[in-house]
């Protein structure tokens, strides 16, 4: 007979840069499966620190990566036990927002995932109804449960999705249909694809900011 228990746990998470008076974007970024967050965030280097405060959550669930137990990785969810996972997450993600305490009407709150992370940024937004400006999905799949009413609390959302044309993971055709429907629910959507394979090519973040 399965069964279930609550527990407090401590997950660690990371940051980027100061969060000051002067800051004008915070991100929240999530990594995709095989990340860790302390490596992850190291793509956003290049952003100007004085403007940008990036904050990385961690995916909870680690494991070895290669057959020396050598190499650490993480995911957010798998088809086991989903929904008391996602609520587990999501639990997490509203417990790293509250520390970090952030005045939304000072900056402009960005929400980005690469991967994997795309599913947890989505739900996040949708099944809390948080506020941001930005959304931006790199080369993962929106949740299929999700619709455009999920998303009604955010309407003046501007929202990015890139792919790689050469993402070794996804059928062109089936990009072109999420595509599609992230069009019909997103009225402000801007499609920035890239020539590389499945990475976050962060040469394009200045693009999402400007």
């Amino acid at each position: 007979m399965g069964k279930s228990v609550n527990y407090n746990t401590t997950t660690t998470y990371d940051t980027l840069n100061k969060y000051t008076s002067k800051t004008k974007n915070v991100w929240l970024v999530f990594h995709g499966i095989g990340y860790l967050s302390r490596f992850f965030i190291r793509h956003f280097n290049q952003l100007n620190a004085d403007d940008n405060y990036i904050i990385c959550p961690q995916a909870p669930s680690k494991y070895y990566k290669d057959s020396l137990y050598k190499r650490v990785g993480a995911s957010w969810l798998t088809k086991e036990n989903t929904a008391v996972e996602i609520e587990n997450v999501l639990n997490y993600i509203d417990a790293v927002i509250a520390k970090e305490a952030i005045d939304f009407d000072s900056v402009n709150f960005i929400v980005l995932g690469y991967s994997q992370g795309v599913s947890i940024a989505t739900r996040w937004l949708s099944n809390r109804k948080q506020f941001c400006n930005r959304l931006i999905m790199i080369s993962g799949v929106f949740p299929k449960e999700l619709v455009a009413t999920n998303f009604s609390h955010l309407p003046n959302l501007i929202t990015y999705h890139t792919v790689g044309e050469n993402d070794e993971i996804f059928d062109p055709v089936n990009v072109k249909k999420q595509e599609n429907r992230l069009i019909e629910y997103f009225p402000k959507i801007k499609i920035i694809n890239h020539e590389g394979g499945h990475i976050l090519d962060n040469s394009l973040f200045k693009k999402y900011v400007d």
